[in-house]
């Protein structure tokens, strides 16, 4: 059983929040975007040195919002576009993380779990930025079709999904339910994979057939050689083209490499940035990307957007924008 709270309960402070949002090719408002998937608590820990097995390393230890699909919400409604996140936190969090999406502009439908605590994420960086991540996803692993009612689908432009929301079963069942009605009102889907450590468990072929065709593919370059088989970006984003008209791959510091039906792969280089932190790198990326791809930009043009995107976010710590 689950009691439902904040669900779009108050699209006013919703659209304050984002207000300055540009109008594009949807007509007289922004796209709205439908994102479902994790919502966590991240604890960001920065060794001051070597880790001191067995015994006190010395370390920064920030506390921050994070979970892919939410991160990927946020940075959707910092480019200018309507979005709506369903997930499922515990109880005691709803009040908190909805007064956090609301400053964010994002209009959250959260979902409060009685019994199992929000989920939480030890990210553990190097001394270059890169993270490593321990996995507690909590409320999460209890989305279920009860929560994602018709009308979490009225008025998107578009819906999508994040990886992490089709590697349970219970939750993958309730997920592609969704998605075949949004299909039946011809939303397109969009997916970023998400994880190659959940990915190398299923296999591509099995991910593949889950999400079947969609508009967009937006994998960074590992999940990209994973569901392909290639290690170029170059051609891998080529060959995923079987399974989407458009693939973006990301590729960190050297950008990304972005791909349709009708024209060869472009990369997109990446400025030169000091990296703190690569946590949400991937989800700013695509959270500009759909933002400009969705109100008219071409493919080139949302990739430079999601590239800027990822630059801002590595050079701060946590995964979501700043202020």
């Amino acid at each position: 059983m689950s009691a439902t709270s904040s669900a779009g309960s108050d699209p006013d402070a919703t659209d304050a929040a984002a207000g300055g949002a540009s109008v594009g090719a949807w007509g007289d408002r922004p796209a709205r975007v439908l994102v479902v998937g994790d919502l966590i608590d991240d604890l960001v820990v920065q060794p001051g040195g070597p880790i001191a097995y067995a015994t006190d390393t010395p370390s920064r230890i920030t506390p921050t919002l994070g979970g892919s699909a939410a991160n990927q919400a946020t940075w959707l409604a910092a480019a200018g576009a309507r979005a709506r996140l369903v997930a499922r936190v515990g109880a005691a969090d709803v009040d908190r993380h909805t007064r956090a999406l609301y400053a964010a502009g994002v209009e959250p439908w959260l979902i409060a779990d009685p019994d199992r605590a929000t989920g939480t994420i030890v990210i553990l960086l190097d001394e270059t930025g890169e993270r490593s991540m321990f996995t507690d996803r909590g409320a999460n692993l209890g989305l279920c079709v009860e929560d994602l009612p018709d009308g979490v689908l009225d008025d998107v432009d578009a819906l999508h999904l994040t990886g992490y929301s089709l590697f349970d079963d219970e939750v993958r069942a309730a997920v592609l339910d969704l998605v075949e009605r949004a299909r039946s009102r011809e939303v397109p889907i969009t997916i970023d994979p998400s994880s190659t450590g959940f990915l190398r468990s299923v296999g591509a072929a099995t991910f593949l057939g889950w999400i079947g065709e969609v508009a967009a593919l937006l994998p960074n370059a590992d999940e990209a050689k994973l569901l392909s088989g290639d290690a170029d970006p170059h051609d891998a984003a080529r060959t995923l083209l079987a399974h989407a008209p458009l693939v973006a791959v990301t590729c960190g510091s050297a950008g990304a490499v972005v791909a349709t039906r009708d024209a060869d792969p472009v990369q997109v280089p990446a400025p030169d940035v000091e990296v703190v932190d690569t946590t949400g790198a991937g989800d700013a990326f695509t959270g500009a990307f759909l933002a400009a791809w969705l109100t008219g930009a071409d493919a080139v043009q949302s990739t430079e957007a999601g590239v800027a995107a990822g630059a801002r976010a590595v050079a701060v710590t946590g995964g979501r924008p700043g202020p």
